[in-house]
């Protein structure tokens, strides 16, 4: 039984005008989500700026997100910390605030450090005292240490962790994560590049980029590949490629909040060090959305 099996999308997170976060914008932009099939979201992930966020400001995402949503939409919240002792604390105050689970990224500031045991010794201390389940999360192309297979495989069996995202394109990984898991172990793929390679894997979902901006293509697939219609989830794959390239690895955050933007959700301006994408991005991600139909498929009311 995956409980947190399906697709889900990180929430951009919006800011006003003064550079504060926008809990009014962010809240319509969930309303608008709750419209389309995605299993749930996701607060506080890289997406979402989370490094970026004070403390107040990471409980009220929390706080925003979780009045927005019904209990039977699933609601994952990043609480992942450099620290293990600031981890539980995060942990522990998202899940006061109703998160259904947390999702954990690997520390990284002493890369040479972060070992197998040492992970597993942070996960089982996270999750020993997690009031909710606790999903591991590896996103190496941000924090440049690798959650491995071994890690994984045994911080599996622990009774309060419950899956992974991962979001490398090493498929090989991805297959022994598969294998090395326990019964029941939620490996979600964290990649549009990967997605449709990780559910012939065998991947349990994904938490997407680009499920925020084109969600309906994304549950598509997904139910495609369930259901054995693999040439059908072959065919929208590959017309999701693009797409998901330009809000991910080619424009990153930047370009995912200007497509949110162009479909008419609260998307706005990154907060700085982060650039918002110039003109020339704008029209290119624009071109594709009207390829795919999307510029006016999502309601703006």
């Amino acid at each position: 039984m995956h409980r947190f099996a399906g697709i889900y999308t990180p929430l951009a997170t919006p800011f006003a005008a003064d550079g504060s976060l926008d809990a009014r914008a962010l809240g319509r932009n969930v309303e608008k989500y709750l419209r389309s099939p995605l299993t749930g979201l996701v607060v506080l992930g890289s997406n979402g700026e989370a490094p970026q966020l004070e403390e107040h400001e990471a409980e009220l995402a929390i706080t925003t997100v979780r009045g927005a949503m019904p209990k039977n939409r699933p609601l994952l919240a990043g609480t992942g910390r450099e620290s293990t002792a600031a981890t539980i604390a995060a942990t522990e105050r998202a899940a006061a605030l109703g998160v259904d689970a947390v999702m954990v990224r690997t520390p990284s500031f002493y890369k040479g450090q972060m070992t197998t045991d040492a992970f597993v010794r942070h996960y089982t201390q996270v999750a020993d005292r997690s009031p909710v389940p606790v999903f591991l999360y590896n996103v190496t192309m941000y924090t440049g240490v690798n959650l491995l297979p071994e890690a994984v495989g045994i911080l599996s069996q622990h009774p309060n962790i419950v899956g992974i995202k991962e979001t490398n394109s090493d498929m090989v990984q991805f297959g022994e994560y598969l294998a090395r898991a326990a019964g029941g172990f939620t490996v979600l793929a964290g990649s549009g590049a990967t997605y449709f390679s990780s559910l012939m894997l065998g991947a349990h979902g994904a938490v997407l980029a680009v499920a925020g901006v084109a969600p309906d293509m994304c549950v598509q697939i997904f139910t495609a590949v369930r259901e054995g219609r693999i040439d059908d989830a072959r065919r929208m794959n590959r017309e999701l490629g693009p797409l998901s390239k330009l809000v991910g690895a080619t424009y990153g955050v930047p370009g995912l909040k200007a497509a949110l933007t162009l479909i008419g959700f609260d998307g706005g301006a990154p907060r700085p060090p982060l650039q918002p994408v110039g003109q020339q991005a704008v029209d290119v991600i624009r071109e594709q959305l009207k390829k795919m139909g999307l510029l006016e498929a999502i309601p703006t009311q």
